[in-house]
């Protein structure tokens, strides 16, 4: 280990001199509190370090070592159900050796070592393995068979594999390389966070991920191993859509990141989850969940890891062959941390301050998203998706980190303040955002979900909503009293599907999720009343009469009717055919 010492310190960057045993992204130990930090720029003998600790009390002369290794994350059982900081410091047990705050300089490993996992192998001697194949398996939680993996680029054949109770850094098995030398295998094993883990090839994201989200699966829907971003002002409800995703989406494991956010909102994540139930398993979510909270009060550069520690643990998962949803709140909070350890770099700054390799670093980030191929002799396909969300000043979305992201991602899902005021939740725009992955799931939805002439049901629908933006312009401009009867139909039918099919409210317990066959009934029952309803007027009935037909209540009425029960919105719809009917032969 190359040592050095501390020549200017600029609040989270410190430059060191006498540092040319150090190499670039090299994690290095500031002070005499060996605060923990990493190389981010090399000039000579001297490096650039951000700390990702607090660094009032440094002073030049102190003396700086390097570690001669690049920031990794520890990757094997224990990291379901803990809670991490960007870092990788689980925040739990730091709590335990020192208190509420995090101590500086506090080393604790990541991965717990004390604690012993029953290990069940599914290889034998002699069987010839490569990197990513599965050597064994332990039952890291009820929900979640954790699947121990040869490393990436070690490949031989097995001498030796143990059965039974161990810690993550034993031993439990052996491989002979080709070169003859031996690799010893633990269940734990570390990678470099800013390195994407590596896979045979990547695939057409073409399964939709279902999140229980009505305007989502319907109208915006994103595949499993696809991108999406939610940019919107504050208040707008960027969060909740995220928690929703994290509770409802049908991903095996989650991984939060909470970036720059907000204390309590962190604290919310961490109440809700453990009592709230997977709809699948039935088991509390933050069993198959890893939380990773840097929140607006800890150290900025801090702030720049937690997204690659996040996203490399995600990847370690989508290796073992599971579907992972991975969360980034907020990504604006990511970018200023870009932007301010740029500035203290004294780089050239691009468009508002932020660095000119905003871009990259985002797509860099985005691109580590992706359905796969997995490593290893075994078929194993699995899909990382990674939404983004963007906290754009003011709600203006033409902002660099808004731009930046929109160029990369696939989904976009465009938060209203408008809405938001209206009380409209969740408050997606549907006139702005988009989805371009309509296409390449739609064989799946039609082959796979039971939900016949679903796109034409949905471009219908999508289709009042667009006819109302443009008759609501004539009503301002004229009122309503110059539009035909069929138009304010149209309209009637939009508020309809508005208040009762896209509106959703997160913390009313049937509906907070509503799976794709609901929403199928749903939607086909409102598109029906529409139907009915202009042949009624096209025969004659009077449109006041229409407008209060009996059955309207119960439509509304409809999301509440709980995903066993669902046969009842057959119920409705038989008083619908029969309302209609009877006011049909009336106006007949």
């Amino acid at each position: 280990m190359g040592s050095g010492k501390i020549l200017k310190i600029s609040g989270p960057l410190v430059i060191a001199e006498g540092m040319s045993d150090a190499k670039m992204f090299d994690v290095v130990r500031v002070g005499e509190k060996k605060l923990i930090g990493e190389i981010i720029e090399m000039r000579g003998d001297k490096a650039s370090i951000q700390v990702y600790e607090e660094t009032s009390g440094l002073k030049p002369e102190q003396p700086v070592e390097t570690t001669g290794e690049p920031l990794s994350v520890e990757l094997g059982p224990g990291l379901i159900e803990t809670m991490f900081d960007g870092i990788q410091r689980p925040l739990e047990a730091v709590a335990k050796e020192a208190g509420d705050f995090i101590t500086r300089g506090i080393n604790v490993p990541s991965l717990d070592r004390t604690k012993k996992w029953n290990f069940k192998p599914v290889v034998k001697l002699g069987d010839k393995v490569v990197g990513g194949d599965v050597i064994g398996v332990v039952q890291e939680t009820t929900i979640v068979e954790h699947r121990i993996l040869i490393p990436p680029y070690v490949e031989g054949e097995i001498t030796d594999i143990k059965a039974g109770e161990f810690t993550v850094d034993y031993p439990v098995c052996s491989v002979k390389t080709k070169g003859g030398s031996i690799q010893e295998v633990m269940m734990m094993q570390k990678w470099p966070v800013r390195k994407g883990r590596p896979y045979k090839n990547k695939i057409t994201p073409e399964e939709p991920m279902i999140t229980g989200q009505r305007i989502i699966d319907t109208f915006f829907p994103v595949a499993k191993g696809g991108t999406a971003c939610v940019p919107g002002p504050f208040g707008s409800g960027k969060t909740v859509v995220q928690h929703q995703f994290a509770k409802w989406a049908d991903a095996e494991i989650v991984v939060y990141v909470g970036c720059g956010e907000r204390g309590n909102e962190m604290t919310d994540v961490l109440m809700e989850f453990p009592e709230l139930k997977d709809p699948k398993s039935g088991e509390p979510l933050m069993k198959r969940t890893v939380l990773i909270a840097n929140t607006s009060n800890m150290p900025v550069a801090a702030r720049e890891a937690s997204i690659y520690t996040g996203i490399t643990i995600a990847e370690y998962y989508r290796d073992m062959g599971y579907s992972v949803a991975m969360m980034a709140d907020s990504t604006s909070r990511w970018a200023e941390a870009l932007r301010e350890m740029s500035g203290r770099l004294e780089e050239m700054p691009g468009e508002e301050g932020y660095p000119a390799y905003l871009t990259s670093r985002l797509a860099e980030f985005y691109e580590r998203a992706g359905k796969v191929v997995c490593l290893g002799g075994q078929e194993r396909i699995g899909a990382l998706s990674a939404i983004g969300a963007v906290s754009p000043p003011g709600g203006d979305i033409s902002e660099p980190v808004t731009q930046a992201t929109l160029k990369i991602v696939k989904v976009f899902w465009g938060l209203d303040a408008d809405l938001a005021y209206r009380r409209h939740f969740p408050a997606i725009n549907w006139l702005q955002s988009y989805s371009l992955y309509m296409d390449t799931i739609r064989p799946y939805i039609e082959k796979n979900m039971k939900v016949p002439g679903w796109p034409n049901l949905v471009s219908d629908a999508m289709r009042i909503l667009q006819e109302e933006d443009e008759l609501q312009e004539i009503v301002r401009l004229v009122g309503l009293d110059a539009l035909s009867e069929g138009d304010r139909w149209t309209l009637d039918i939009a508020r309809t599907v508005r208040e009762d099919y896209l509106h959703q409210n997160a913390f009313h317990e049937v509906d907070t999720y509503t799976s794709m066959q609901k929403q199928y009934k749903m939607l086909k029952l409102i598109m029906d009343y529409y139907t009915l309803g202009k042949e009624a007027l096209d025969k004659g009935a009077y449109l006041s009469k229409l407008e209060s037909l009996p059955v309207k209540d119960r439509i509304s009425r409809v999301k509440y009717i709980s995903e066993d029960k669902i046969n009842e919105i057959d119920d409705v719809y038989e008083e619908l055919r029969v309302q209609m009917d009877s006011l049909m032969g009336e106006g007949a």
